[in-house]
């Protein structure tokens, strides 16, 4: 795969033109997603993965709520209450899907069953730490679930987030300030203005969108290295 090719998602613009919003950022993981893998899609923007899979793909999504083979979000008459992900968004099945306790779906998870996770998160540092359960801030509502079991367990952690909060502060960081779901565990960051493997080299700038690698550089407290 050539990472310099601008491609195309349904209607979409092409990627590497502009920043991405939440559709294109789901629609560049989508493109890295090995044939065949068998993958968690965290609660939040990364369901929306599951709406950019071609039907070629091979891929198998795992809800941690007991399903196996997991289609596209359900629209229309097509939605079925008691047919959602974990996040409790309704859901499609595709042929073969299986569905089963909550408990075996943690032993899948804990168990490296998984190849890939895709997981939000408040913060990454450039060591691959991952916070995305609680800020720390007092009137904050934490949100234990099964990232931590995910991030220990599959054997590729992708996070999908914004490269900047609201107020403008980094969310790749030297080191994480909020408390941590797992240490060393994250291998890639896909955000709004580039894509970011996490090596022992330190952080490797894959691809950008709307930015160059000095723009980011002067925004982020952290060395940046080309791919």
């Amino acid at each position: 795969m050539n990472p310099d090719r601008p491609t195309m998602d349904a209607e979409r613009r092409p990627l590497g033109k502009s920043p991405l919003d939440k559709h294109d950022i789901a629609a560049r993981i989508a493109r890295d997603i090995p044939h065949g893998a068998f993958v968690n899609l965290g609660i939040g923007q990364p369901t929306l993965v599951a709406d950019h899979l071609s039907a070629d793909s091979g891929v198998v999504l795992h809800t941690e709520n007991g399903m196996l083979n997991m289609g596209p979000a359900a629209q229309g008459d097509a939605i079925d209450p008691d047919l959602t992900n974990a996040g409790k968004i309704p859901v499609t099945e595709l042929p073969g899907a299986a569905y089963f306790h909550h408990a075996d779906s943690f032993a899948m998870m804990r168990g490296g069953h998984l190849d890939v996770c895709v997981l939000g998160a408040f913060q990454v540092s450039a060591d691959g730490d991952l916070a995305n359960w609680h800020t720390g801030a007092p009137d904050a509502i934490p949100a234990v679930g099964g990232a931590m079991d995910l991030a220990i367990g599959a054997k590729k952690v992708f996070v999908m987030m914004t490269l900047f909060t609201k107020t403008g502060a980094p969310k790749l960081v030297p080191q994480c300030t909020y408390p941590l779901t797992g240490t060393g565990c994250v291998d890639r960051v896909y955000t709004d203005l580039a894509v970011f493997d996490l090596t022992p080299q330190g952080v490797v700038v894959r691809e950008t969108f709307g930015a160059t690698i000095d723009d980011l550089a002067g925004r982020l407290d952290l060395p940046l290295l080309p791919a």
